[in-house]
């Protein structure tokens, strides 16, 4: 095939098509975006301006929200004007970026949640020994650890996809530049780099997943020897929940990175991506952190303190 040239720009065909029921469900999906850059924004605030929430735990969460945030200002707006401008086309600089930002983003999520529900088990399973072993400079490295690896492997992939030559059709069925659907466009063999790329997501993404499987197991089975019943029905519903989100995030990425080749849709690409890139970074405000007793109050707190700051 013929390459393009490579100073021309990529085009992203987009998530909708501008029929009635697309237009829908584009009204839904910024709907969803503005509502997790709320909550996420709310869950930063809290934890900065109350005292009682700077703990490891809320610490990590934190880290969680900004992560969310950033992963939905690289994607969300870049889709929109898309659709409401009809301007697809994206720079080899800007795919470039939006490729590393979010598979750091992506990478880092994937170990901080690794790091918290590690968290979770010291508290649940050690609550005695909780501030000794979840300590200051432990909850720092795993924090920087998270992003350190994250920005790792977006650079490696950011850099090693962009290295490629690109044949004439450089559309990407996509509302993101994603390594995998990036690879595809590639007039080169990309065999080696697709094996590197399926090496890493074994780390990125199954050792922690493993991790996060081992900690709630544990968890579990301490939860089983609790004598309280509802206290044994509130961890069940806390773990659950906890699951529900991670099974989400890490179901779509494992479907996204590692899944063969040959089996690939665009279609089914484009949902499953939606998922992780949007629709998670929702969810993980709603379980996390505001259906949490400590971060009710200290929303009830900030909005005590608001409505007194209002002129009489």
């Amino acid at each position: 095939m013929e390459k393009r040239n490579a100073t021309s720009d990529f085009i992203l065909l987009g998530l909708f098509k501008h029929t009635t029921f697309h237009l829908f469900l584009f009204i839904v999906v910024l709907t969803i975006s503005m509502a997790s850059l709320m909550g996420n924004a709310l869950m930063i605030l809290l934890i900065h301006r109350d005292h009682r929430l700077h703990t490891p735990m809320y610490v990590l969460l934190s880290q969680l929200s900004l992560m969310d945030m950033m992963l939905v200002f690289t994607i969300v707006p870049k889709m929109a004007s898309g659709f409401l401008t009809g301007k697809k086309s994206i720079s080899p600089a800007g795919c470039g970026l939006q490729i590393f930002v979010s598979l750091t983003l992506g990478g880092g999520e994937s170990f901080l949640l690794a790091a918290m529900s590690c968290d979770r088990y010291v508290a649940v399973c050690h609550p005695l020994r909780y501030s000794i072993l979840m300590n200051w400079q432990l909850c720092l490295q795993m924090t920087m650890g998270s992003w350190f690896m994250g920005a790792a492997d977006g650079l490696m992939q950011a850099v090693a996809t962009l290295s490629f030559p690109f044949c004439s059709a450089h559309e990407i069925n996509h509302f993101f530049c994603e390594a995998p659907m990036m690879v595809r466009l590639a007039c080169a063999d990309t065999l080696v780099f697709e094996n590197i790329m399926y090496i890493c997501c074994v780390l990125m993404l199954l050792v922690p997943f493993s991790l996060i499987l081992i900690s709630y197991s544990l968890i579990l089975a301490a939860v089983l020897h609790m004598h309280s019943t509802e206290a044994r029905k509130k961890a069940f519903a806390t773990c659950s929940s906890h699951l529900t989100v991670v099974g989400l995030f890490y179901g779509a990425a494992i479907f996204i990175y590692m899944r063969p080749k040959s089996y690939r849709s665009a279609n089914h690409d484009k949902v499953v991506s939606a998922f992780y890139t949007i629709f998670t970074p929702v969810l993980n405000p709603l379980i996390y952190s505001l259906r949490n007793n400590e971060v009710k109050e200290a929303l009830k707190r900030w909005l005590g303190k608001c409505t007194n700051l209002k002129p009489q």
